[in-house]
């Protein structure tokens, strides 16, 4: 008898496994945990799943010399609810500056691959054991789920990879902007980390916090 109910059961699951074959996101409704809602399939085209926005560099004006181009169901609606996405990133030469630096992507793991000059990376486990190596062009490199990691130019030239997520949209929170690209209180910040209130003001004031 339990046996014949595993089977029956595994019948059920198999046959509602996938009841559609995609999901393209509606762009115009809300984003949930879940992903976006379909888009009516009358209406979904080849373009919804194909994307050109990764072939162009980023650009890396900026403060941290670097630049992220993603391919993720907001920006490539095909990829909604398929449990991966992409993404380019750009890294500028020269300089001590030019990272992406500690930053977590809470809903995906991560892989890396180089295709352009070297990158030094590194991700911090739970125990805080540091796994550090220096790529070069060809080489892949794989960040597990929620752990701080980065990325920096080894090269002396523009360094350029493709990342790779295990979800729609993996989400990202950068460390260094949680902390002072906030109206969080200088006090509070003072509180919880180990800087002085004069590398505090100093820090917000280069990343736009307040407090």
């Amino acid at each position: 008898m339990f046996k014949l109910l595993f089977f029956f059961a595994v019948l059920i699951l198999s046959s509602n496994a996938s009841v559609q074959d995609f999901c393209v996101a509606d762009l115009k409704g809300p984003e949930s945990p879940a992903g976006y809602s379909c888009k009516a399939v009358t209406k979904v085209t080849v373009n919804d799943f194909v994307f050109s926005g990764l072939s162009a560099a980023g650009n890396t004006s900026n403060i941290i010399k670097a630049a992220v181009s993603p391919a993720f169901a907001t920006q490539f609606p095909g990829l909604n609810g398929l449990g991966l996405s992409a993404a380019r990133l750009d890294l500028a030469p020269g300089g001590v500056v030019r990272t992406v630096p500690f930053h977590t992507h809470p809903g995906a793991s991560e892989v890396l691959l180089v295709v352009q000059g070297s990158i030094t990376a590194a991700f911090v486990s739970s125990a805080n054991t540091v796994y550090l190596k220096t790529l070069k062009k060809g080489e892949l490199m794989v960040f597990p789920q929620g752990l701080l990691h980065f990325q920096v130019n080894a090269a002396g030239y523009s360094s350029v990879a493709y990342v790779f997520f295990s979800s729609s949209n993996p989400g990202l929170q950068i460390t260094d902007f949680a902390l002072f690209a906030n109206d969080l209180s200088t006090k509070l910040v003072e509180a919880t980390t180990f800087l002085d209130e004069a590398q505090i003001k100093k820090l917000k004031g280069v990343l736009g916090g307040t407090g």
